[in-house]
């Protein structure tokens, strides 16, 4: 009878965190091109342009942005209906080219995207 063992969680699974991040940096950002002031200062959500509160808005962190002179930080910031319907772009295209997602359930990407998909229904 042969003895199983029970395989110790390695260091490079994600946490929700880390999934997390990973959905928000697969979501494309709109140009800063056409934006306004109030969305490029995440005052209000950069693809519909509502206002936002600390409970209404997603933070995507700082993007570091190239200009002539050099570069600066953008804090770009979407409601959770716009993430939402961008997380769900990203998980199709995720779930594509994943193998965990055709073999597993618990792909954590997945789990983070639909997470991030039922905050914004």
């Amino acid at each position: 009878m042969e003895k199983t063992t029970q395989e110790a969680p390695r260091g490079d699974t994600p946490t929700a965190d880390d999934a997390r991040h990973q959905v928000l940096a697969a979501i494309i950002l709109p140009s800063l091109t056409g934006l306004t002031e109030a969305q490029v200062r995440g005052a209000t959500c950069v693809w519909d342009g509502i206002a936002l509160t600390p409970e209404t808005a997603v933070d995507f962190g700082p993007v570091r942005k190239k200009r002539l002179d050099g570069s600066f930080d953008w804090f770009p910031r979407g409601c959770k209906r716009c993430v939402a319907d961008k997380a769900y772009a990203a998980l199709f295209l995720h779930s594509r080219e994943c193998d965990e997602c055709w073999r597993d359930p618990n792909c954590p990407f997945a789990i983070a995207a639909n997470r991030m998909i039922r905050e914004g229904r």
